[in-house]
């Protein structure tokens, strides 16, 4: 725990090093074109979902927290199996469609990036928030807890990709590659090319029932390290999304700082940024850095950026149910946890300064307490949620207060 604590610490005083300025130059590295598009298959009796099963590298957790689900009448969520061809992989996502039935024929949809985990073990959204229920919608269950009738459209979240930077990779690292149709390794990560050239175009095409699921219009949003991707893609594919969500990310990849927090989630992966992007200051990294390609938001509307400061919050209290009066939890939530929170809310602070002076909007939320951990990113989707409808045009209305008794909005700074 020391050296893990030392390393966020270490990254967290990064923030406090002058930025070498990096010019930006045209990307050498860009998301592939994969017009054939990836094959979707749904349910978990089928071939491509056994061969990934049988193969996992992790227990895949988050399948008995769907099964649980289903149990309970939840007919909306499903597993879906995509094999992409731009990777020579098999890759789980989990679908959650609108409970409200009349609602499911060609939605809109929201792509949900995990974090460093990248879903395979327990730090994924499905494991450690109440996205089935806030965003997918519950008011016909006999549930505890929040009562929402979702945001009327679909939840595509990709349940792999651990240490990826969900990026296009220069090198390999067997590792990372999961599996292929043969339970072999599969081929060098390609995971922009994936969730921006090969998935939307296949979901979209993708029936659930003899019913088309998906329409063009799509969001995208991530915590932590995929809170650094989502700003990219929405960079890299301008018009793309009508709604960009960056929870806990930091911008830069390229800064003394920004490679700091890349190569500290990449070593827990085995990997570095030499593997992933050819080195720091490759064009590569340039391409993928979010403050150095800015500019490239401009047009792109319904951004919603949030970090927290690093102090301790409410849910990093004993008397939290994340916490549970586990002092040795409480401990690393508020020392690690605030630390890291520390170092991305300076990212943040750049970022803002950044649009800003572009004179790009963007809906900044910067809390006055709160660290690294899921609870805060939970209450994001709250916080999240008027951009989000506004961009994917459901009209859908936010839970109440009295209808989400556990969500307490907290003093921040908002701006645009």
């Amino acid at each position: 725990m020391k050296r893990t604590i030392f390393r966020a610490t270490a990254a967290a005083m990064a923030v406090l090093a002058p930025a070498t300025a990096t010019p930006l130059i045209a990307p050498a590295a860009q998301a592939q074109d994969a017009s054939i598009g990836a094959e979707l298959t749904a349910g978990t009796n089928n071939d491509d979902f056994r061969t990934l099963y049988e193969n996992a590298s992790s227990s895949m957790n988050w399948l008995e927290i769907i099964k649980r689900y289903q149990s309970r009448g939840y007919d909306n969520v499903k597993v879906v199996t995509a094999y992409s061809k731009a990777m020579d992989r098999l890759i789980p996502l989990v679908l959650i469609q609108p409970e409200n039935k009349t609602k499911r024929s060609s939605a809109p949809t929201l792509y949900l990036l995990n974090g460093a985990d990248g879903g395979e073990g327990r730090a994924n959204w499905i494991a450690q928030t109440d996205i089935i229920d806030y965003y997918g919608g519950n008011l016909s269950k006999n549930t505890t807890g929040v009562k929402s009738p979702g945001i009327g459209a679909n939840i595509v979240i990709p349940m792999a990709g651990a240490f990826s930077y969900y990026s296009d990779w220069t090198g390999d690292n067997a590792g990372l590659q999961g599996v292929n149709r043969k339970g072999e390794t599969g081929g060098r990560q390609k995971w922009e090319t994936f969730m921006t050239k090969e998935l939307p175009g296949a979901f979209e095409k993708f029936e659930v029932d003899g019913t088309k699921v998906a329409n063009s219009t799509k969001a995208i949003a991530g915590m932590s390290m995929s809170g650094t991707t989502s700003l990219a893609y929405a960079e890299h594919n301008p018009g793309m999304y009508a709604a960009v969500g960056s929870f806990s990310g930091c911008a830069s990849t390229t800064s003394p700082h920004g490679a700091a927090f890349v190569n500290i989630t990449l070593n827990r992966g085995n990997s570095s940024m030499e593997e992933m992007w050819g080195g720091p200051q490759s064009a590569t990294a340039r391409h993928n850095d979010a403050l150095l390609g800015a500019e490239q938001l401009r047009g792109t509307k319904n951004i919603y950026v949030s970090n927290g400061s690093g102090l301790a919050g409410e849910h990093d209290m004993l008397n939290s149910p994340r916490v549970k009066g586990n002092v040795a939890a409480s401990a690393t939530v508020i020392v690690e946890g605030g630390a890291i929170e520390m170092a991305t809310n300076g990212c943040t602070n750049e970022l803002k300064m950044k649009t800003d002076t572009l004179g790009i909007g963007v809906n900044y939320n910067f809390r006055f307490t709160g660290t690294h951990q899921w609870g805060y990113w939970q209450d994001d989707t709250r916080y999240f949620w008027k951009d989000l409808v506004n961009g994917l045009g459901t009209g859908a209305q936010k839970p109440t207060a009295s209808a989400d008794p556990n969500f307490k909005e907290q003093g921040a700074s908002l701006g645009s």
